[in-house]
């Protein structure tokens, strides 16, 4: 399915990505790890910190599902081990609890609103319910669902976080269009299982891929800002 305005009709449903289609993670992760490599006199530009959290992160969330507090936690440790330095147990708390106070893009508020007056809309994140708790009120919507990695005990790329929102939901695959910013999170798994993908492709420090691992998909529908996606649909 190639989903342009006219195909708009059939999608009663959009889902997101929260953190990097939403809110800045960008900006969230670089404001919390810099501080921490400073300290320890490792100095790494902006695209090398993503890079290397995007690695780290999927090294953490492999295996036996763990909370992703302590994935976070893990991250920070995975940092230390291969730039030289032990990080401590508040360095490592910081990225977690850092999360609270990640902001939403300019245009996340306005462009969901102006999406909601169509479609229902629901969240599929990689987070603990209690982190997506802290921001959703910064996000100013009323989602139909939410789904988070605690709820499916997974993380994405993994189905089992979207089988459980089409479970929870009752979505049908054919009026279901997911929306985000990480092809290897969010477009390779939602196109496995025949949902309708629009790539946010939000400007970055590290293009096409920010600060997840490298991958290669082909969505329905390239947007650079959710308002984009937003203007599109009512077209």
């Amino acid at each position: 399915m190639h989903v342009s305005a006219k195909d708009f009709s059939s999608i009663c449903i959009i889902t997101f990505d929260c953190y990097g289609t939403l809110i800045d993670w960008e900006s969230g992760i670089l404001s919390a790890v810099r501080p921490i490599l400073s300290s320890h006199g490792a100095e790494l530009s902006d695209a090398d910190i993503l890079g290397l959290y995007g690695e780290l992160e999927a090294e953490a969330e492999a295996g036996e599902f763990r909370p992703y507090r302590e994935v976070l936690s893990g991250v920070v440790r995975g940092f230390g081990e291969r730039l030289g330095f032990q990080a401590s147990v508040a360095e490592q708390n910081s990225l977690p609890d850092s999360l609270a106070n990640w902001r939403p893009f300019p245009d996340t508020v306005a462009a969901l609103r102006q999406l909601h007056a169509r479609f229902q809309l629901g969240i599929i994140s990689n987070v603990d319910d209690d982190l997506f708790a802290a921001t959703a009120p910064q996000l100013q919507t009323d989602f139909n669902f939410v789904t988070t990695a605690g709820q499916a005990r997974a993380y994405k790329p993994s189905h089992k976080i979207f089988q459980l929102a089409q479970k929870k939901s009752g979505i049908p695959v054919a009026q279901w269009l997911h929306a985000g910013q990480s092809l290897y999170h969010d477009l390779v798994p939602a196109k496995a299982l025949g949902i309708a993908t629009a790539w946010v492709n939000r400007a970055s420090a590290r293009p096409g891929a920010g600060a997840a691992k490298k991958a290669s998909a082909e969505p329905d529908a390239k947007v650079a800002t959710l308002q984009e996606l937003a203007d599109l649909a009512a077209s």
